[in-house]
C-alpha cells in the first residue's frame, strides 16, 4: 500500500538517495548515524528549512570519494546552480563539496568555530577540576593517617573548590548578560580563585565578538589580532584553535559574506533524530529511508 516494493531507489537505498530536482542556491553537508553508530552523509536545502524538498542526498558513508561518486550523479549544470555551501570543519566534506561544487563558495559552520574555541577553555577550567579532584584525594589520605575527620573548603556560595569547578560548565559557555543572579556569584568566586580561566574567559569572548562584524576585512583583521593575542597570553589551550583558523581561514570568512551557518542543518538532523526515536530505533533502514523521502523530499 505504501508503494515500498515499487520504490524506484529502492535497489541503492541503503548506500545512496539522489533528488536532484531538490537542488538550490544554498546547500548544508553534515553527517549523522542512523542506526548501530552507522554514519551517513545528508546534503540539503536550506530553501526547504526542513520540510519537503529538503533532501539533496543521502549517502552511506563519509568518505569524501564515496561522497563524491554519488553527487557527480547530479547533472553539471544543477551543480553550477549552487551558490554557497555551509559545513562544519571535516576535510573529508570539504573536499567532496569543493570537488562536486567548484563555482560556490564553502562556508565553515560559525558554531562550530566558537565551539571549538568554548572547548579550550572547558579544557582549562577540567584541568583545574581534576588538580582540585587530586588535592582533595590527597587530603582525605592525610586525613586517614593522622585519624581526624576530613572538612572540605566550603565556598561562600556552598560549594567546594572540585563543586564550583563542575558547575561552572554552563557559565563559561555563556556570554555575561546570560547569566541568572546565581551564576554571576559564582562566576565572580571562579574567577577570583582561577584567574587564568577568567582570562581566558576573556579572550574566548573577544573570539566571539568577532562575528558580531558585517565587513569580511575587517573580520579577518579581528582573527589576526585575536590569534597574536593567543601568543602573546601563552594559552596552550588555544593553539589547536589558532591552528585550525589558520588553516580555514577562507571558508571562515565566507561566512561574512551572507552570514549563512549550518543551523538549518543541525535542525534537520534534531527532525531525524526525533523521528528515529518516535519509532523507537530503525529496524529497517531501506524502509525509514522511504519515509523519510516521503517527508523530506
Amino acid at each position: 500500500m505504501s508503494g515500498f516494493k515499487n520504490w524506484e531507489q529502492l535497489s541503492h537505498a541503503e548506500d545512496y538517495l539522489l533528488y536532484p530536482q531538490n537542488i538550490g542556491e544554498h546547500l548544508s553537508i553534515d553527517e549523522l548515524s542512523l542506526s548501530k553508530g552507522e554514519l551517513y552523509t545528508f546534503v540539503t536545502n536550506k530553501q526547504g528549512k526542513g520540510k519537503k524538498k529538503s533532501l539533496v542526498a543521502v549517502i552511506k558513508d563519509t568518505k569524501s570519494q564515496e561522497i563524491i561518486n554519488v553527487l557527480n550523479k547530479i547533472p553539471l549544470d544543477a551543480r553550477r546552480k549552487v551558490k554557497s555551501i555551509t559545513l562544519d570543519m571535516a576535510s573529508n566534506m570539504e573536499s567532496a563539496a569543493r570537488m562536486c561544487f567548484s563555482e560556490s563558495d564553502l562556508v565553515t559552520d560559525r558554531f562550530h568555530v566558537v565551539r571549538m574555541v568554548i572547548d579550550a577553555l572547558q579544557h582549562l577550567r577540567i584541568k583545574y577540576r581534576w588538580e582540585e579532584i587530586e588535592k582533595e584525594n590527597e587530603a582525605i589520605k592525610q586525613a586517614k593517617k593522622q585519624k581526624t575527620k576530613y572538612q572540605p573548603l566550603v565556598l561562600s556560595n556552598g560549594d567546594t573548590p572540585k563543586q564550583l569547578l563542575a558547575r561552572s560548565r554552563y557559565i563559561l559557555a555563556k556570554k555575561p548578560n546570560q547569566w541568572t543572579l546565581h551564576q554571576k556569584m559564582r562566576a565572580d568566586i571562579l574567577f577570583e580563585l582561577y584567574p587564568k580561566i577568567h582570562q581566558a574567559y576573556n579572550h574566548t569572548l573577544a573570539f566571539r565578538n568577532i562575528y558580531e562584524n558585517s565587513d569580511k576585512m575587517t573580520a579577518r583583521e579581528k582573527f589576526i589580532k585575536w590569534m597574536e593575542a593567543t601568543k602573546e597570553l601563552e594559552m596552550n589551550v588555544f593553539n589547536t584553535a589558532t591552528n585550525s583558523l589558520k588553516y580555514h581561514m577562507d571558508t571562515i570568512l565566507n561566512f561574512f559574506n551572507n552570514r549563512l551557518t549550518n543551523a538549518n542543518a543541525e535542525s534537520f538532523n534534531s527532525k531525524i533524530k526525533q523521528f528515529r526515536a518516535n519509532l523507537r530505533g530503525v529496524m529497517d533502514t531501506k524502509f525509514f529511508l522511504f519515509r523519510m523521502e516521503k517527508l523530506f523530499a
